[in-house]
C-alpha cells in the first residue's frame, strides 16, 4: 500500500519506519505542548525549593505550636470532666478499687512493678509525686501520659471508667511506703524528696 500525499503536509518528513503499510511522519511536537511541558517543569523546580528549604519551615513550626495549643485545650477540657470530689468518691469505693487493681496489673506493671513499687516508672506507694499528687494531677498523668518520659497515653486506650478505677487504685496505694525506687519528686507540701 503506498503512502497517501495530501496537498497541505507535502512539507512533511516522511521517515523509513512503516507497519502495515503506514509511515510514519517526523514532524516536531507543537508548540503548545513543549510550553507546557517546560512550564510544567519550571513550576516543579520552584515549587520544590519553595516547599523543602522555605515557607513550609515556617509553616512546620506553626502547625507544632497550633498542635501544643490544640493538646492544651482537649487536656483541660478533658480535665473539666471529672472534679476532685468524683475522684475521692471513687477512691473510697472497693470494688472501683478492685477493678483499678486488675486494670493496673494488665497495663502498668511493667514499669511500675506489681505493687506499685517503681521500676522504669516511679515508685506510686511514697508521698512523692513528679507530676502532681492531687486527684485531678494523678487523673491527668493516668490520661494525657507523659510522652517525653515514656509515660503513655492511657486515656483513648482506657477510657474514662477504667481511668477512674485505676486512680482509685493509686490512690488505694499512695502513702503506703512500699520499698522499692526511691522517691522522685516532690510531697504534697511542695517539699523535693531527699
Amino acid at each position: 500500500m503506498a503512502a497517501v500525499d495530501h496537498p497541505s503536509k507535502t512539507h512533511d518528513v516522511v521517515t523509513d519506519h512503516e507497519y502495515d503499510g503506514i509511515r510514519e511522519f517526523d514532524n516536531p511536537l507543537p508548540a503548545w505542548w513543549l510550553w507546557t511541558f517546560v512550564l510544567a517543569f519550571i513550576f516543579a523546580i520552584v515549587y520544590w525549593i519553595a516547599t523543602q528549604s522555605l515557607s513550609y519551615q515556617r509553616s512546620d513550626q506553626a502547625y507544632l505550636s497550633h498542635k501544643e495549643e490544640m493538646v492544651a485545650y482537649q487536656q483541660e477540657m478533658a480535665a473539666k470532666s471529672v472534679s476532685e470530689e468524683e475522684l475521692v468518691a471513687i477512691a473510697a469505693d472497693p470494688a472501683a478499687v478492685a477493678a483499678g487493681n486488675e486494670t493496673f496489673q494488665a497495663n502498668c506493671k511493667a514499669c511500675h512493678l506489681e505493687r506499685g513499687e517503681g521500676s522504669i516508672g516511679p515508685n506510686l506507694t511514697d508521698g512523692y509525686w513528679i507530676h502532681g499528687s492531687s486527684p485531678k494531677e494523678i487523673w491527668s498523668t493516668i490520661t494525657f501520659g507523659v510522652p517525653a518520659k515514656g509515660m503513655p497515653t492511657w486515656g483513648p486506650s482506657l477510657g474514662d471508667k477504667k481511668i477512674r478505677e485505676l486512680y482509685a487504685f493509686l490512690a488505694s496505694i499512695k502513702d503506703t511506703n512500699v520499698p522499692g525506687k526511691e522517691p522522685q519528686g516532690v510531697d504534697a507540701s511542695g517539699a523535693p524528696a531527699k
